[in-house]
């Protein structure tokens, strides 16, 4: 049974296959905070923003810091409403009124007592991830994709979701699966 046979995909990783004819999404490791019958969305959680860090912005948007926050990238969680910020954390911070339980342990909250509460050490949680836009996808679109062998799906972990070192994380996710990045081909076949 693949993994759209035995539901929704909320929750996981998204690894895009070489030759996947999208700049957008060449290497990406998407995380699916929502998948169901009519749409899934995602962030790409290895696609950082040149020269922008997460204090550098939440200070453009005019969020004073009560710590030396570290310096973390903000990221290009995908093509989609490229202005709008989102933030993936841990679930030791909440917003009542808009954090959403993606997984247990991570929570995706996009509006600004989130941005508030990681320029504070009382609130911050404990690791997080910012990214501006999503990827979405239509009704079975993901599906499709998958089907068609565009993305391979992989469960998620903390240090590869949260973990800084952007570069690695498309072959550290395909080892999750027991891939080697160099042995993968852009020719997809079918068996």
């Amino acid at each position: 049974m693949s993994d759209c046979d035995a539901g929704f995909l909320t929750g996981r990783l998204l690894i895009a296959m070489p030759g996947i004819g999208d700049p957008r999404f060449e290497r990406a490791v998407v995380f699916l905070c929502a998948h169901n019958a009519e749409h899934a969305m995602g962030l790409a959680i290895n696609r950082p923003i040149e020269d922008l860090s997460v204090p550098r912005l939440l200070k453009r948007l005019g969020v004073k810091s009560t710590i030396e926050m570290p310096q973390d990238l903000v990221m290009m969680g995908g093509p989609v409403e490229k202005d709008r910020g989102f933030v993936l954390h841990t679930d030791d911070y909440v917003s009542p009124d808009s954090s959403l339980a993606v997984m247990p342990g991570i929570r995706l909250t996009a509006t600004r007592d989130v941005l508030e509460a990681l320029a504070d050490q009382e609130s911050r949680p404990r690791r997080s991830i910012m990214a501006l836009g999503y990827a979405g996808w239509g009704a079975g679109q993901l599906e499709r994709e998958i089907r068609e062998n565009t993305w391979l799906t992989c469960d998620p972990d903390e240090r590869l979701i949260f973990g800084d070192d952007h570069e690695h994380k498309w072959s550290e996710a395909l080892a999750k699966l027991g891939i080697a990045a160099e042995r993968l081909s852009s020719h997809a076949g079918r068996a």
